[in-house]
């Protein structure tokens, strides 16, 4: 019996998470998705799959507590095996996160970890407690950031975790590659999203200053992140490994 191809998305009630999960059941992966309290979100997200034609489920997780994570694993096997008669997936995409805006002279300790904590120790951890289920040959995504790359103030706590991601998804293509395992790293701009509150979209003027320093003129919307984590994901991606692809429309280049 054979499977269509099944990928993990964290974080993929709604955003960028959601549309990549709606990319990769147009390319025809059955797909599962986590959430963190949307629930209903969740539900939706997964019902908008199957009328695509694909398997899907949701699962709760706090990408926050590590100490979730076997727990959570062995959730994962069990309903691989009942709901999509599987036993491995084959796409690991790392989305889940917040962000967090203060200036470097105000950044607090607390906050400081807890970025350490979702958007490094987390995409670590997780994927280290998932290779018994990943799939050899299988296409892992971790998500970076512009702020990786450019610096704008206020996002130093963030930035530096995704400047670590970038270096986290090197690592891991050079160690899971005998795996036949690739591993690169999405990196967005500013993007439509209610990331962040939501400045994005609702903020006219950051929109404006924004569209102005980008070469096509305009800021990123949700489609034009999930169909490259869609890409990477797929066959199609299969000689790109340990790649920084950033999706950000020509911004200070």
């Amino acid at each position: 019996m054979t499977h269509n191809k099944i990928a993990l998305v964290t974080g993929a009630s709604r955003g960028l998470g959601k549309e990549s999960a709606l990319q990769l059941a147009d390319r025809g992966f059955d797909v599962v998705i986590t959430y963190l309290q949307k629930k209903q979100e969740a539900d939706d997200t997964v019902n908008e799959i199957r009328l695509k034609g694909r398997k899907s489920f949701a699962l709760q997780l706090d990408i926050s507590n590590s100490s979730q994570f076997d727990s959570f694993v062995q959730e994962l096997k069990t309903q691989l095996q009942l709901q999509m008669g599987a036993e491995k997936i084959q796409a690991l995409v790392n989305n889940a996160g917040f962000g967090y805006n203060a200036s470097f002279a105000d950044t607090t300790e607390e906050a400081f970890d807890t970025m350490a904590t979702v958007h490094l120790k987390a995409p670590y951890f997780l994927t280290q407690k998932l290779l018994s289920v990943i799939d050899n040959g299988a296409s892992i995504v971790n998500t970076s950031s512009g702020l990786a790359r450019f610096s704008y103030p206020g996002y130093s706590a963030y930035g530096i975790m995704k400047a670590a991601v970038e270096s986290m998804s090197r690592y891991q293509a050079k160690e899971l590659g005998q795996r036949g395992i690739r591993v690169n790293t999405v990196a967005p701009g500013a993007i439509e999203t209610d990331f962040g509150g939501g400045s994005m979209r609702n903020n006219q003027d950051l929109r404006k200053a924004v569209s102005a320093q980008t070469s096509l003129g305009r800021v990123g919307l949700p489609d034009d992140v999930g169909s490259v984590v869609a890409f990477l994901c797929s066959d199609d991606s299969k000689w790109i490994n340990a790649q920084r692809i950033e999706v950000a429309g020509g911004i200070h280049i």
